[in-house]
């Protein structure tokens, strides 16, 4: 039976990535049904729509998302992020945000999973006096013992699942943050005590982590953290892994219908030039097949890329890889 997969094509280069990863995915034989969406700036700009709540309703009954890039420069900040992208983890409850990083031609092999619902991004808070020499800005973390709970619990399955160091390393900041990572140690530790005996466990804080990305980034394996320390690790290591070209994205609801996405934007100035590296979107299919089942599939695309990239991309740099982004989905397909 095919897969039932939502695509959100949306803006600038992310309708040519996400063919790209298409035509990828279509490669390796696995069955799919796609149902197109027509969601993000463009459409706002076109007709005031960001996202209704019958769509909503549509996505819990498919088997993933998968979504290319969303926002121009003509919609004001903060329309598309929290009516569309923020509104779809809410909704769909993605909790978990999974990034894996790769460099092949190093030792670099990592995966950060992120709380993706709750902390910073809840928007709890507000102003008082706003706009007066007198303003008050309140922008509340809020941590739950099941959310931080169910994150840590996926983190732990994953580790033993992937099976590598078997390794888990929480980041946070428990010297200043002594409330929220208070819960979040704590129940790492319980967790790890009464169900995961054969996971290792460490801890770093927040600012000795981005330390350890630069000068030693092959001693991690998997690190759960919280929704803003995550939002901050990821992209130092996108950048270490070889750019926000490759790096791909997973929001997850182990329980319902989970959103993938490369990291990168929407990169509007690049709208149309067939330049930009779609590694980072066909990357993002290879997760969205692994979520899904299609372990064998997924699997095959990550050890194409590795081998493609090392024996023909030298740059991965938008214009600068010699390929276009046709001719690099064209190369991983044929590949594999």
């Amino acid at each position: 039976m095919a897969h039932r997969i939502g695509v959100i094509g949306g803006d600038g280069i992310g309708p040519d990535v996400i063919a790209e990863g298409l035509k990828v995915i279509a490669a390796t034989g696995v069955a799919v049904d796609t149902v197109d969406y027509d969601l993000g700036g463009a459409r706002y700009l076109r007709d005031g729509v960001v996202l209704p709540d019958e769509t909503i309703d549509e996505w819990r009954h498919l088997d993933a998302l998968y979504l290319g890039a969303v926002g121009t420069p003509d919609v004001p900040p903060g329309v598309i992020e929290r009516g569309l992208l923020l509104k779809m983890r809410f909704d769909l409850d993605l909790y978990v945000n999974h990034r894996p990083f790769l460099y092949p031609p190093s030792d670099i092999d990592f995966v950060v999973v992120r709380e993706n619902t709750e902390g910073l991004y809840a928007g709890a808070g507000g102003n008082l006096k706003k706009g007066t020499p007198d303003e008050v800005a309140v922008q509340e973390s809020i941590n739950t013992r099941k959310g931080v709970e169910r994150c840590l619990r996926y983190a732990f399955e994953y580790t033993r699942k992937r099976n590598k160091r078997k390794n888990l390393t929480l980041c946070g900041k428990t010297n200043v943050l002594t409330y929220a990572f208070d819960l979040w140690e704590r129940a790492f530790h319980e967790i790890g005590d009464a169900d995961y005996s054969d996971i290792k466990r460490d801890y770093a804080h927040v600012d000795a982590m981005t330390m350890w990305f630069v000068k030693n980034p092959e001693w991690f394996d998997v690190i759960v953290t919280d929704n803003m320390f995550g939002d901050i690790i990821t992209d130092l290591g996108a950048m270490l892994q070889g750019g926000m070209g490759i790096a791909a994205g997973g929001n997850l609801n182990p329980e319902g219908t989970s959103m993938f996405e490369p990291i990168g934007g929407s990169a509007p100035k690049y709208t149309g030039q067939n330049v930009i590296n779609p590694l980072a979107a066909i990357c993002s299919g290879a997760l969205m097949l692994e979520t899904i089942g299609e372990d064998e599939a997924a699997k095959a695309i990550e050890d194409t890329v590795i081998s493609v990239t090392r024996e023909k991309i030298k740059d991965l740099g938008a214009g600068r890889m010699g390929y276009s982004t046709t001719e690099v989905g064209d190369l991983v397909a044929s590949a594999l």
